[in-house]
Order: structure tokens, then sequence, then C-alpha cells
């Protein structure tokens, strides 16, 4: 399927309203709610069978999804303010919750997002540092990145860590 063109056009999340998902282990939609296909502008059909990263915007950096699938892989959560994509080129920014879905045996078989509607506040915060990792990232890779962002979290705080970063950032702004 063809990535749209980004535009310069926010979509307006509902307050208390979740777009939620679930994949399998490899990151593949197994279930999107009707609120996931309404804003993603792509219909339930469009949506299931495709990677998730079907609505990764590029202004995302690609070291918070190395970080992201590190931790829930190992059976962490992960919570994340994300920038996405919709079929039409216009983006939404959601808080993201993560869970790992397992079977009776306690195997994981998959994941499951929760994501709701995150404060101007905070995208403003966070969108230049996104944007400046994004920019390290196509100068040296996602190695570069990840220093970038430690290097960072470390001149805020000495305990501010990747894992906390994001309630770090949130408490710092």
């Amino acid at each position: 399927m063809k990535r749209p063109e980004p535009k310069n056009e926010e979509i307006i999340l509902k307050n208390n309203v979740y777009i939620e998902s679930d994949t399998d282990l490899k990151g593949i939609i197994t279930y999107v709610n009707d609120y996931f296909a309404e804003i993603s502008g792509y219909s339930k059909e469009e949506l299931i069978g495709q990677p998730h990263s079907i609505v990764r915007h590029p202004d995302m950096p690609k070291v918070l999804f190395k970080i992201l699938w590190e931790r829930i892989q190992n059976g962490q959560n992960f919570v994340a303010a994300v920038k996405n994509l919709a079929k039409d080129g216009r983006y939404y920014w959601v808080f993201t919750d993560f869970e790992v879905l397992k079977d009776e045996q306690g195997n994981a078989t998959g994941y499951k997002a929760s994501r709701k509607k995150i404060s101007k506040h905070v995208t403003d915060v966070l969108d230049p540092i996104y944007k400046k990792l994004v920019e390290v990232e196509k100068e040296g890779g996602i190695e570069a990145s990840e220093k970038y962002l430690t290097d960072f979290l470390k001149s805020h705080g000495d305990d501010i860590t990747v894992d906390n970063m994001l309630e770090e950032i949130h408490r710092l702004y």
C-alpha cells in the first residue's frame, strides 16, 4: 500500500475515546476498533493484515520504535507519545500504552495498544526533540540517535533513562 504524503494538518481527537489495536508478535494488525478506522481514514479491512507501521509518521524517530520493541518483547510495558499518519496525509498525536497479550500458558501471542488524546503542551515539547532525533538518525543511524537521546536525558538529570523518559519529559516541561 502506498504511503500518503504528509500534510501539515492535525486531526483533533475526542477526549476520553480510545484508539485500540491488537497485533501479532511481528506487529501485523489483527484487530482495530471503530475509532482507529475512523481517525486513520482506513477501513478495518484495509488495516487488518497490515504492519502497524502503516500509520507511522515520518516525523517519528526510529529509535523510539527500537526501544518499544525491545521492551515489549521482554514482556515490559512501554508508554510513548506517538505522531501517526492518516490515510489522507493528516496527522494525529496519541499517548500510547502497550500490553503483552498471552495465552493460557503465559506465552506471548501478540500486543494490545490503547491510545488516547495527548495534550498540546506535551506535543509542543516533544515535536522538536523528535525532529532532532530524526535528523541525527539520517546522519548517523539509530545508534547515533539513541546516544543523542541518552545524552539529552542525562543533561536533564542523573536519574533520567530511556525507560522513564516520557514521564520525565512531562515533569521537566
